[in-house]
């Protein structure tokens, strides 16, 4: 064999591990361009917002490490003679704004308008649910 083989042989074979180089960089920056959008979508992007209205059932502190709070609305059902809400759903939330936990705890049992942020999907220092409470209002 020639030197000139083997040098041509080397050449080339520097080229592909070059080009394997460039290509697996490139996989990689594209999965984590993926998995950045897949967080952002399914964590942090506000899927719905609106507001909910019905009586404030419950509203409790919870959580081992992570203290959240979370609160669940009876919405408005058919209401019987004795205003008795017969049928009705129930509408699970975590609170956002910590500065709310006061209006909260004088509200419960009471008529009450909430404004809500619906998530993809929930991160446990948010809460246990996808719809984040940031206000509320007693509804007269």
């Amino acid at each position: 064999m020639s030197p000139f083989f083997s040098l041509a042989k080397s050449e080339t074979w520097s080229k592909a591990v070059k080009g394997i180089k460039k290509i697996v960089r490139w996989i990689i920056a594209l999965l984590v361009i993926a998995l950045t959008v897949f967080i952002y979508i399914n964590y942090f992007h506000t899927f719905s917002e609106g507001y909910r209205a019905g009586i404030l059932q419950k509203f409790s502190r919870k959580g081992v490490i992570f203290k959240t709070y979370e609160g669940e609305i009876l919405l408005s059902g058919a209401v019987t003679d004795h205003e008795t809400i017969v049928s009705s759903e129930k509408f699970s939330f975590s609170l956002v704004n910590k500065d709310l936990v006061r209006q909260f705890d004088t509200l419960q049992g009471q008529n009450v308008i909430v404004h809500f942020i619906q998530k993809n999907g929930v991160v446990f220092w948010r809460g246990d649910s996808k719809f984040l409470v940031d206000s509320v209002r007693s509804r007269r």
